[in-house]
């Protein structure tokens, strides 16, 4: 079985931990808050050291030093975090769903979340580009499943190939 169904997110090693990240982007960008209702929304500006060709941060060890309000997630804070997008696969495990199709762990290509169109890639721009005033008239609605995916049907094992010449 797959250690995201096994363990949970505060059993998982370092490496698990980070694989479970589908490169979306999503948890980078700038979001605004309704101050009468808590609700956040996100805009289609990203933070300054997102690398939008990668989709990934250009500074992720390092992050902490440049931005000091990155949020790092963390076992702990996954549940609290009501901006993670329902595709999150951190949100996803804790919660006990399955991953999408279209997570890099389940489809074993890192590309597989950029041709469902799920990420940021190619969609946004840098808040170094952006004026502050100007951030509410970025705000986007980035589309989202309206429901986790099916469980996973078990895959069969491929019958063993015999060698030629063999009987």
């Amino acid at each position: 079985m797959p250690f995201w169904t096994e363990k949970s997110l505060a059993e998982m090693t370092e490496a698990e931990w980070e694989s479970l990240c589908d490169g979306c982007g999503k948890c980078c960008l700038i979001g605004l808050e309704d101050e009468d209702t808590g609700e956040i929304y996100l805009t289609d500006v990203a933070c300054k050291l997102f690398d939008g060709a990668a989709c990934r941060c250009s500074d992720y060890a390092n992050r902490k030093q440049h931005v000091p309000d990155c949020v790092k997630l963390t076992p702990e804070n996954v549940p609290t975090l009501t901006w993670l997008p329902k595709t999150c696969a951190y949100r996803l495990v804790h919660e006990g769903r399955p991953l999408y199709a279209w997570h890099p762990l389940v489809s074993g290509d890192a590309e597989s979340v950029h041709r469902a169109n799920v990420s940021v890639r190619g969609k946004v721009r840098s808040e170094t580009s952006v004026k502050t005033r100007n951030l509410i008239k970025r705000i986007t609605q980035w589309p989202e499943p309206s429901s986790p995916p099916p469980p996973a049907k078990p895959k069969r094992a491929a019958a063993p190939r015999k060698k030629p010449g063999t009987t």
